[in-house]
């Protein structure tokens, strides 16, 4: 059994972390930490795990790369390149589900986040976007996991980039998330009378992921891209939308890039392209690992119009985590993640 030790277990990415390892039959949680409820025990903190006897742990990095074969950390930016160093990689294997190892461009990196405390680490770790990186991603020490949003807009996106059927100086990204996006905090704009009833641009033309995604395309590009990223809030639990337009670069038919997105992902297990005429709903992936995706031309524009839905707390998050994890230790990829999505939810 592989031995898990997560950091941040109280958020919400934590807890779908602790759900999916319970439940994962080649994984244990050997270790839960959390600051705010360091002591407590789990089910206090989250009551469905009221059969269970995990309790919250403080924070020993060192000794849990002792016990441990990895480590998720699900904490803010800026926080896990201050634990990470060669002595604990040389003990554990570490998968970071925040921002501090995803971007390689170190400049970049601080000009949208924060200082960077582990630059002689960053260049080994490899972006952990399993269905672009996975034989990247095979006998690395550190993996950093791909944000929510970048994870949706770029696998959506990636085929047509590669191909090159795209303008790159054209691509639009519209994308909307549930609240669970924002974290477990208190804050006001996501209080119940704040957010219900209401949808909302935020961090227009200055979301962080923005460089991610850019960084992420230019590689499939062979090129610098340079694009337009606006995220939106709107009033439900989990879940993500990203619809994608860019303008084609030939008279493409629908058949053309249908067979462009089957020459990627046709073997993928957890990305299913829908029936032409039908696009994607989150609600047709809440609670899984699946990324649907959807197109169409719009042939009086002569864009392409591509709609992406995941679960932004499971392959957005924990689901892609523990794939990482799968391909780290040798595992079949679907391994404990195996799930249909949940409906009615």
């Amino acid at each position: 059994m592989i031995k898990v030790g997560i950091i941040g277990a109280t958020g919400y990415a934590g807890q779908e972390l602790v759900r999916l390892i319970e439940q994962h039959p080649k994984a244990e949680t050997v270790t839960l930490t959390s600051q705010s409820y360091a002591g407590e025990s789990y089910d206090k903190v989250y009551s469905g795990y009221a059969h269970k006897s995990y309790v919250c742990e403080e924070e020993d990095i060192e000794k849990m790369a002792d016990e441990c074969d990895v480590i998720f950390l699900a904490l803010p930016h800026g926080v896990a390149s201050k634990k990470v160093n060669n002595d604990i990689l040389n003990k554990v294997k570490i998968i970071d589900l925040g921002a501090d190892f995803r971007l390689q461009d170190i400049e970049v990196y601080e000009k949208w986040y924060t200082t960077h405390y582990s630059k002689d680490i960053l260049p080994e770790a490899v972006y952990g976007l399993c269905e672009i990186n996975r034989d990247k991603i095979k006998g690395k020490r550190i993996v950093g996991n791909p944000g929510c949003y970048t994870t949706c807009s770029i696998l959506s996106l990636y085929p047509l980039v590669k191909e090159k059927m795209i303008d790159l100086s054209s691509i639009i990204i519209d994308a909307k998330s549930g609240a669970t996006g924002a974290g477990r905090g208190l804050s006001l704009p996501n209080h119940y009378c704040e957010l219900n009833e209401s949808v909302k641009a935020y961090k227009i033309a200055s979301h962080r992921h923005t460089p991610e995604i850019e960084e992420q395309l230019s590689y499939a590009a062979g090129e610098k891209v340079v694009l337009s990223f606006t995220p939106h809030l709107i009033p439900m639990d989990r879940g993500i939308l990203a619809t994608c337009y860019a303008l084609l670069n030939n008279n493409y038919s629908y058949a053309d890039i249908r067979r462009a997105y089957e020459k990627y992902y046709d073997n993928e297990y957890f990305i299913r392209l829908t029936r032409e005429g039908v696009f994607p709903e989150t609600k047709w992936v809440k609670g899984s690992n699946f990324v649907d995706i959807g197109f169409t031309i719009d042939e009086r524009t002569g864009r392409v119009i591509v709609i992406g839905a995941i679960d932004n707390l499971f392959k957005g998050a924990a689901g892609q985590a523990v794939q990482n994890m799968n391909i780290l230790f040798g595992l079949e990829e679907k391994t404990g993640l195996d799930y249909i999505p949940i409906f009615p939810a």
